[in-house]
């Protein structure tokens, strides 16, 4: 076999194996321990996260079921003129954890290193329990709290110390369900013996 086509069919093979990564949701969302028997990476990222941040997996489950359905390439949906030019995404939101292109960047200037990307569940969930347990040092929430998480984590800490929330209904609306589903999330990995 010539060395030109040994090259090309480990080439193939390399390619074949690690490209791209599984960007599809899981089945059954609302199961919490379906999800993670589906992806058992999820759960090792999940408790690297918590054991370096404090975060319980079932908060960093609430919030990323909001923020991507578990979609690791999940993006903002495109805005549009006169309802059929696109003229961009709604915002730089990207990955599972759905965070900003300069919250993201900070996060690879400091605890994440500048390979982090926020389509690997590792580095999404380390971002987010990076985040989170800012919030908890800077506003005192307490790791456990989903929704006065999610809320810092949607509106920023600063807007969060502001409280722009309060205005948005719909906002505290979906911090409440995410509340609500962590809740659940908890009680079902207790159940299924992931804690």
């Amino acid at each position: 076999m010539s060395r030109l086509l040994r090259a090309t069919a480990l080439t193939i093979l390399v390619a074949s194996c690690g490209g791209g990564g599984n960007f599809t949701a899981p089945r059954n969302l609302d199961d919490a321990c379906s999800i993670l028997n589906q992806r058992p990476t999820y759960l090792k990222a999940m408790r690297k996260a918590e054991k370096r941040w404090g975060i319980p997996v079932h908060v960093q489950m609430a919030t990323i079921y909001q923020e991507s359905k578990f979609i690791g390439n999940a993006r903002t949906p495109f805005k549009y003129v006169l309802g059929v030019i696109p003229m961009g995404r709604q915002s730089s939101a990207y990955g599972y954890s759905q965070a900003l292109d300069g919250t993201w960047d900070e996060y690879r200037n400091g605890p994440g290193g500048r390979g982090a990307k926020r389509d690997n569940i590792t580095d999404a969930t380390d971002f987010m329990g990076w985040y989170m347990a800012q919030s908890t040092e800077r506003l005192g929430i307490a790791k456990t709290d989903a929704r006065n998480q999610y809320l810092a984590y949607h509106q920023g800490r600063t807007g969060y110390a502001r409280g722009s929330y309060r205005n948005k209904a719909w906002l505290v609306r979906i911090a409440n369900e995410i509340s609500a589903r962590s809740d659940t999330y908890r009680a079902q990995l207790i159940g299924c013996g992931k804690t």
